[in-house]
């Protein structure tokens, strides 16, 4: 599993791409495009089908252009579900995805960083 690398991001709906990779035993899923009520669905099947490994994981929304409540629904429901399988997690995301997920007071709950850096020291410590 360490080192892989999905050269193209998968085609999850019209509006989102995903991708993921493994660095040093973390997952980092990168999305990009919208994360709203028309692809809230395929974003949490392409995660949860990717956790079964048991691996910490980092959720990249730095290239997501909309976020919407649906999409924050689906961030809190992926939170939960790694809590229950006790997987450590974080959220990184650009100023404007930020700036929602604080606006509701999500950022402690869903981990929120500012670089994949700082979700990477945060889930090696």
């Amino acid at each position: 599993m360490e080192g892989l690398n999905i050269e193209d991001f998968q085609k999850l709906t019209v509006s989102l791409r995903g991708n993921l990779d493994v660095k040093t035993n973390i997952i980092v899923f990168t999305f990009k495009g919208q994360l709203d009520a028309f692809s809230e669905k395929q974003f949490k099947t392409f995660v949860t089908n990717n956790l079964k490994n048991q691996l910490p994981f980092i959720i990249d929304l730095t290239k997501i252009d909309f976020l919407d409540s649906s999409g924050l629904g689906a961030l809190v429901q992926t939170a939960k579900e790694s809590k229950k399988m006790k997987l450590g997690f974080s959220v990184v995301g650009n100023s404007r995805v930020a700036q929602t997920i604080k606006l509701v007071r999500l950022g402690d709950f869903l981990n929120l960083k500012s670089s994949l850096d700082d979700a990477l020291t945060y889930l090696k410590n």
